[in-house]
């Protein structure tokens, strides 16, 4: 147990999280408005109190997940009140400010959509490559991605206190915004015969890489500007997501030099 700068009392679980417990503590994090990446909630409950709680994070638009008991009990044994919520180690940016701030600036944003990259180590890797090569953001989906934690941040060598991420409720719409917005989206995928040295990524880009189990989901390949491939020498198939991220992040920034 700690506290916090901001004086929330934060327990750290088996696994690094940062979360808060307690109905009126949840609902003060909430008021606070603290960065909450999703509250746990006993399936059972449903006294007045927890409708105020589910009330609140509705209107916020916090992602609340009803669970057995015996999840909140493996999660902390204090006190928990059926509620617990995970409280996110970063803040998270503004997807329209960052592209933005990078048109005033004149500069070509570059931009790393993950679809569905679950993995903390992998996220937190590709992370802290992005920002040693001068990636502008990274964008995540709000559900199915790689929580932000503590034990994230350290695999990022602390990159993620400084690059923006970018929390979106749906990838999808927010891929074809970017669109609009005048980028290109290339999805980075063993499905296409165009190597990663065909594209220009100088222009405004999109780098869509997907989970190591099924890859980029359909819905964005089909929206996608243009497809790229690593090419691969070796017996094995593919590369891990992380490495595959580095490898088109620098041949960005090599043509971008």
């Amino acid at each position: 147990m700690e506290k916090r700068k901001d004086g929330f009392l934060i327990e750290r679980g088996e696994q690094d999280k940062d979360f808060i417990f307690g109905t009126r503590a949840v609902m003060e994090a909430i008021n606070a408005q603290k960065d909450i990446d999703k509250i746990l909630v006993n399936k059972e409950l449903n006294n007045d109190l927890i409708k105020e709680l589910l009330a609140l994070a509705k209107q916020e638009k916090i992602m609340v997940v009803r669970v057995p008991e015996a999840k909140l009990n493996r999660t902390t044994r204090k006190n928990h009140q059926g509620v617990l919520a995970h409280i996110s180690a970063i803040q998270y940016a503004s997807l329209d400010n960052v592209i933005d701030e990078c048109f005033n600036k004149g500069v070509a944003p570059l931009i790393l959509v993950l679809d569905r990259i679950t993995d903390v180590r992998n996220f937190g890797a590709m992370a802290r490559t992005a920002d040693c090569a001068g990636v502008h953001a990274i964008v995540i989906p709000e559900k199915g991605s790689a929580q932000i934690n503590s034990d994230a941040v350290k695999t990022s060598a602390g990159a993620l206190n400084f690059l923006p991420v970018c929390r979106v409720k749906n990838l999808y719409y927010t891929v074809k915004e970017l669109k609009k917005m005048g980028l290109s989206v290339v999805s980075v995928t063993e499905k296409t015969d165009r190597e990663m040295y065909e594209a220009d990524f100088t222009i405004p880009t999109a780098l869509v890489l997907g989970s190591e189990e099924d890859g980029i989901s359909p819905e964005l390949m089909g929206i996608s500007d243009e497809f790229v491939k690593i090419p691969l020498s070796g017996n094995i198939d593919s590369l891990n997501v992380s490495v595959a991220a580095g490898v088109v992040i620098y041949e960005a920034l090599r043509q971008r030099k």
